[in-house]
């Protein structure tokens, strides 16, 4: 089999893989841009970044609990207190940011029609930056209340979590999109 009867029997998959791949690579340098060449004297560390954290803290304590927020003196993050206690440090990588770069990427290589495509596009960031507030305040207070099992739900629960809700935004949108092609 010659390299071009190989190209042109997979030419969907490397579409797919030169678009998602491509995509991911122009979101994220645009966010690492966007981090570096703007200044956030008054959101620290970054906008998106504290507003998630001010985010979380609110649900906290519309939960009932005790919380305050402070910038960690040592780290570019805020650190969420529980009855005086500093729980949590959410830093850039807390923001769900690069959760819905992927989740756009992919997105963006199954795409159809560009006002479906942008509207699911929205419709699944918001949904996963909310689900994300969920998660760190959830996280937060798991730390308070089982400090022994920091690892696992913070390195394996709450990713799964994540990760599993783009899952299934991502089968929802294949599954729509392969009845959408056959019509």
């Amino acid at each position: 089999m010659s390299l071009k009867t190989l190209i042109q029997s997979n030419k969907a998959v490397l579409k797919f893989l030169f678009v998602f791949f491509g995509s991911y690579a122009v979101l994220a340098l645009l966010y690492q841009g966007f981090l570096r060449y703007n200044t956030f004297e008054n959101y620290y560390p970054d906008i998106i970044t504290h507003a998630v954290a001010y985010q979380s803290y609110y649900f906290i304590d519309f939960l009932g609990y005790d919380t305050s927020i402070y910038k960690d003196p040592n780290s570019p993050a805020m650190l969420v207190a529980i009855n005086g206690v500093a729980v949590s440090r959410i830093i850039e990588g807390c923001n769900s940011i690069s959760v819905i770069i992927l989740f756009m990427s992919f997105i963006i290589a199954f795409a159809r029609r560009l006002k479906s495509t942008i509207l699911f596009i929205v419709f699944g960031a918001a949904c996963i930056y909310v689900l994300n507030i969920i998660r760190v305040s959830l996280l937060t207070l798991g730390l308070y209340f089982y400090k022994e099992y920091n690892s696992l739900m913070h390195d394996i629960l709450f990713p799964l979590f994540i990760y599993g809700v783009v899952f299934l935004l991502w089968i929802y949108w294949i599954r729509n999109f392969k009845k959408h092609q056959e019509v």
